[in-house]
């Protein structure tokens, strides 16, 4: 076991070797590609390829439960022609040696007064200029498969107007307490970040319609569009080990997918808050100590019901102090759900655990799909608690895709949307009546936020947040040209907490409207973004005449800038 610990100490080091190897290898021997991964943050990519399904012009049976999406080098070629990519599994996964260089991305985003946006990788939330640059190789020999993708982010990091602390102690002590029971800061430090890392890079075996092996990629798990209870792509990357499918493979009873995991996540540790005297008296400071991470998904696409796929993600974190070193603590999904089972003692030897459960429905005479996610991060009591108690300390997740045809012409009109809902039900405010409401989403007490360097690794809004997303577009291939709306109504667990007898403060909302550009030219794809956010009661600053029968508002008007760039060799 003690093998498990000792291999995150030596990732770098391993990867160093291997590059060097492969890259002189097949630089020599072999120049053409056949195999390249569809990564979980391409922005452009996906989205066709996931259009494609519902117009059966995709003829591979990926749930998108599970991604990345790996496809051979003729295929993804295709999906980046915005081709037809109807051909056999078995033709795509044909063995043969081959070297190949991944596409150049290159990402630029711009917050003008405070931090918005999610769903960016390693582009951590922060006011002013970002980067994103990321190119490398691919490569297989035999069984072998290596992917370099490593990654280099600049963060120009200025100071904002966040938390103002100038409320009552009480309202302070419940910001902090999902501060101190999470790592989310609302500001990375007080200069400007630069970091090269590893990202889309990986090492594996592959056997069959099966991987193993040792990565740095980003995972997405369940069929969320814009974002994910478990796993997205909206945090930086994290070094795992691996065990997944790389296509979904065929049994009597249908296909399945899934992915075992352990891995390794960091805390980010700075201080939450820009306003150093709060820091001092509220905060429960970081250990320095690393979380061990271990996790698993299993995705199924009945034999009978074309279209159909569900499936079910859990995920147990610990800092590595806190285990033992039983089989049991290296793979604790795999322990029972109950507590009358799994122990009551579990939580003061700090484990958090996260079960989702989640489906997808393809329905391909009206090229739409709907889909939900349902997840619950803390342990019934038993089975029936849980039958008659679904809504405690849950989230969800709901959406949909329709494309309707324009006639005369090859273009599609796309109408896409989704609900993410991560404020706690009125359950968990009436059993922790006397504190406003217990931990919610993405916290826990002693293992903090289920996140990597400061970042969420599946909701990317904000703490006890709930945003509805619609976007509407007209979509040609990998050219897209639309309008998204959303509203964001920001870490409602805390409102709850702090303001509950305080009808005058507002809860703070964000209304936003962006416009969006695909569109590719031969070998280079660029993907725009242009939005404009308005807070209503923003950092739940209320207007200066605000009273408990006439609240009024304090509002800012900000704008959230993204594009990005993506050249194929």
């Amino acid at each position: 076991m003690k093998f498990i610990k000792n291999t995150y100490l030596n990732l770098n080091l391993l990867f160093k070797g291997l590059g060097l190897f492969f890259f002189f290898f097949f630089y020599f021997f072999w120049i053409e590609g056949y195999s390249q991964t569809i990564v979980a943050s391409n922005p452009v990519i996906e989205e066709y390829f996931r259009r494609s399904q519902l117009l059966e012009e995709n003829a591979h049976n990926f749930s998108m439960n599970l991604r990345p999406v790996d496809l051979g080098r003729k295929q993804f070629l295709e999906v980046w022609k915005g081709g037809n990519t109807s051909f056999s599994n078995t033709e795509s996964r044909k063995s043969q040696n081959y070297f190949s260089l991944l596409p150049l991305r290159q990402s630029i985003s711009f917050n003008s007064k405070r931090t918005y946006g999610w769903g960016n990788g390693p582009l951590l939330p922060n006011v002013g200029i970002s980067s994103y640059t990321s190119t490398g190789l691919s490569a297989k020999w035999f069984i072998f498969r290596l992917q370099l993708a490593p990654e280099f982010v600049y963060l120009q990091n200025r100071a904002f107007q966040g938390y103002s602390g100038d409320f009552s102690d009480a309202v302070n002590r419940a910001r902090f307490f999902y501060w101190s029971f999470g790592d989310y800061p609302e500001r990375f430090g007080d200069q400007a970040i630069s970091f090269l890392w590893w990202g889309q890079s990986k090492f594996t075996i592959q056997l069959g319609f099966l991987e193993t092996g040792i990565s740095t990629e980003n995972i997405f798990w369940g069929p969320g569009q814009f974002s994910s209870l478990t796993f997205s792509n909206n945090a930086r990357s994290f070094p795992h080990l691996t065990l997944r499918s790389r296509r979904p493979a065929k049994t009597f009873l249908g296909e399945f997918e899934g992915e075992l995991l352990i891995g390794r996540l960091e805390d980010s540790g700075y201080f939450p808050s820009q306003l150093p005297n709060l820091n001092q008296r509220y905060f429960n400071r970081f250990t320095g100590d690393y979380k061990y991470l271990n996790a698993l998904l299993i995705s199924y696409q009945p034999k009978w019901l074309k279209g159909i796929s569900v499936g079910f993600a859990r995920t147990h974190q610990q800092y590595s102090r806190q285990m033992g070193n039983s089989f049991m603590d290296y793979m604790p999904v795999i322990e029972p759900f109950q507590k009358t089972v799994y122990g009551f003692d579990r939580d003061s030897e700090g484990r958090d655990q996260q079960v989702t459960f989640f489906g997808r429905f393809k329905s391909f005479k009206a090229s739409a799909e709907m889909y939900f996610e349902y997840g619950r991060r803390d342990h019934a009591f038993n089975w029936r608690e849980a039958i008659l108690n679904p809504e405690h300390a849950r989230a969800f997740l709901l959406g949909f895709q329709k494309l309707f045809p324009i006639p005369g012409t090859e273009e599609f009109i796309s109408i896409r949307s989704e609900i993410l809902h991560q404020q706690e039900s009125i359950n968990r405010t009436i059993r922790y009546a006397g504190f406003g409401g217990g931990y919610t989403w993405h916290t826990h007490g002693q293992a903090r936020g289920f996140s990597n360097y400061g970042e969420a690794l599946g909701t990317g809004p904000g703490v006890g947040s709930n945003v509805q997303s619609f976007e509407i577009a007209k979509v040609k291939g990998l050219s897209k040209k639309g309008i998204l709306l959303e509203r964001l109504v920001n870490h409602q667990d805390f409102y709850s907490r702090a303001f509950r007898t305080t009808p005058e403060v507002r809860p703070w909302i964000d209304y936003s409207v962006a416009l969006l550009w695909d569109q590719q030219w031969n070998n280079l794809t660029f993907s725009g973004k242009a939005q404009l956010i308005n807070a209503y009661n923003y950092q739940w600053k209320s207007g200066e005449n605000s009273r408990r029968d006439f609240p009024e508002s304090s509002n800012q008007l900000g704008a959230f800038l993204q594009f990005h760039f993506q050249y194929q060799f």
